[in-house]
């Protein structure tokens, strides 16, 4: 018998009030040296020519992978449930803002 063993592989994680809201963006530019992925996080408001980065996160290359498959994962799902996310990429879509290459 092993007890404990599975308690002791979790990791206890901590979620406060203000983290929990969440920030909203419309915007992310990334980054990338050879050692590290640099995702900004934006908020674009349309008719405001100046942005602000709401939020910047730093990533190893091997955490970036991981989460673009956990992102490519849960995109999957939620077409599933949901139907295709249009992306701007489609005929006929004209989105509000537009992007550069980098940009997603």
């Amino acid at each position: 018998m092993l007890p404990k063993q599975e308690n002791e592989n979790q990791i206890q994680i901590e979620l406060n009030e203000e983290v929990a809201q969440g920030i909203y963006s419309n915007l992310a530019i990334i980054s990338h040296s050879s050692s590290e992925f640099v995702v900004d996080f934006i908020r674009v408001m349309p008719g405001v020519p100046k942005a602000k980065v709401q939020s910047r996160i730093i990533l190893t290359p091997e955490h970036a992978k991981r989460l673009l498959l956990a992102l490519s994962e849960n995109i999957e799902k939620y077409e599933a449930l949901n139907g295709q996310i249009k992306t701007g990429q489609e005929p006929g879509f004209f989105p509000q803002l537009g992007g550069k290459i980098g940009e997603a």
